[in-house]
Protein backbone atom coordinates (compact mmCIF):
# COMPACT_ATOMS: atom_id res chain seq x y z
CA UNK A 1 0.00 0.00 0.00
CA UNK A 2 1.43 3.75 -1.30
CA UNK A 3 0.84 6.77 0.38
CA UNK A 4 2.84 10.29 1.47
CA UNK A 5 2.72 11.60 -2.08
CA UNK A 6 0.58 14.37 -3.96
CA UNK A 7 -1.10 14.08 -7.15
CA UNK A 8 0.95 16.63 -8.63
CA UNK A 9 4.23 14.35 -7.72
CA UNK A 10 2.72 11.81 -9.31
CA UNK A 11 2.09 13.84 -12.20
CA UNK A 12 5.37 15.41 -12.44
CA UNK A 13 6.97 11.73 -11.99
CA UNK A 14 4.88 10.08 -14.91
CA UNK A 15 5.90 13.10 -17.77
CA UNK A 16 9.03 12.52 -17.08
CA UNK A 17 9.22 8.71 -17.35
CA UNK A 18 6.90 9.39 -20.03
CA UNK A 19 9.47 11.56 -22.04
CA UNK A 20 12.38 9.20 -21.46
CA UNK A 21 13.67 10.44 -18.31
CA UNK A 22 15.64 8.86 -15.65
CA UNK A 23 12.72 10.21 -12.83
CA UNK A 24 12.70 9.27 -8.53
CA UNK A 25 9.27 9.02 -6.26
CA UNK A 26 9.63 8.26 -3.26
CA UNK A 27 6.45 7.14 -0.82
CA UNK A 28 6.10 5.18 2.49
CA UNK A 29 4.93 1.72 1.54
CA UNK A 30 3.77 -1.02 3.63
CA UNK A 31 4.04 -4.71 2.73
CA UNK A 32 3.74 -8.04 4.90
CA UNK A 33 6.84 -9.14 3.19
CA UNK A 34 9.23 -6.64 4.02
CA UNK A 35 8.02 -5.74 7.36
CA UNK A 36 11.36 -3.65 8.43
CA UNK A 37 10.64 -1.56 4.87
CA UNK A 38 8.55 1.78 5.25
CA UNK A 39 9.52 3.63 1.87
CA UNK A 40 10.56 2.82 -1.58
CA UNK A 41 11.42 5.29 -4.16
CA UNK A 42 10.31 3.97 -8.20
CA UNK A 43 13.05 5.24 -10.24
CA UNK A 44 10.97 4.84 -13.69
CA UNK A 45 12.16 5.98 -17.27
CA UNK A 46 10.31 4.82 -20.34
CA UNK A 47 13.54 4.20 -21.91
CA UNK A 48 14.05 1.05 -21.21
CA UNK A 49 17.57 0.59 -22.19
CA UNK A 50 18.25 3.72 -20.29
CA UNK A 51 16.95 2.23 -17.49
CA UNK A 52 19.15 -0.61 -17.78
CA UNK A 53 22.02 1.35 -18.39
CA UNK A 54 21.22 3.05 -14.94
CA UNK A 55 20.79 0.14 -13.23
CA UNK A 56 23.81 -1.47 -13.87
CA UNK A 57 25.76 2.12 -13.14
CA UNK A 58 24.22 1.38 -9.48
CA UNK A 59 24.83 -1.96 -8.93
CA UNK A 60 21.77 -2.67 -9.68
CA UNK A 61 20.41 -6.42 -11.06
CA UNK A 62 18.32 -4.92 -14.52
CA UNK A 63 16.36 -8.28 -14.09
CA UNK A 64 14.38 -6.94 -11.18
CA UNK A 65 12.94 -3.75 -13.57
CA UNK A 66 9.27 -3.94 -13.31
CA UNK A 67 8.10 -3.66 -17.35
CA UNK A 68 5.03 -2.07 -16.51
CA UNK A 69 3.81 0.12 -19.88
CA UNK A 70 3.65 2.63 -19.68
CA UNK A 71 6.09 3.53 -16.46
CA UNK A 72 8.31 0.81 -16.47
CA UNK A 73 10.41 0.79 -13.25
CA UNK A 74 13.15 -0.20 -10.68
CA UNK A 75 12.11 0.00 -6.81
CA UNK A 76 14.38 0.90 -4.38
CA UNK A 77 14.34 -0.02 -1.11
CA UNK A 78 16.58 -0.41 2.42
CA UNK A 79 20.10 1.16 2.24
CA UNK A 80 20.82 0.93 -1.43
CA UNK A 81 17.91 3.34 -1.38
CA UNK A 82 19.40 6.14 0.55
CA UNK A 83 22.58 5.77 -0.93
CA UNK A 84 21.13 6.17 -4.22
CA UNK A 85 19.12 9.24 -3.06
CA UNK A 86 22.39 10.85 -1.85
CA UNK A 87 24.33 10.11 -5.01
CA UNK A 88 21.38 11.58 -6.71
CA UNK A 89 21.52 14.73 -4.56
CA UNK A 90 17.86 13.94 -3.69
CA UNK A 91 18.10 15.77 -0.06
CA UNK A 92 14.46 16.89 -0.13
CA UNK A 93 13.04 12.92 -0.84
CA UNK A 94 15.68 11.84 1.86
CA UNK A 95 14.69 15.05 4.65
CA UNK A 96 11.00 14.20 4.14
CA UNK A 97 10.49 10.26 4.38
CA UNK A 98 13.39 10.63 7.28
CA UNK A 99 16.02 8.60 6.04
CA UNK A 100 19.02 10.92 6.80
Amino acid sequence: MAFGIHRAELARWKQAVSAGEIAFLTHYWLDKRFPDITTVTKVGCSDLSRLRDWCRKNGLPPQYIHNREPFPHFDLMGPKQAEILRREGLWDQLERFRML
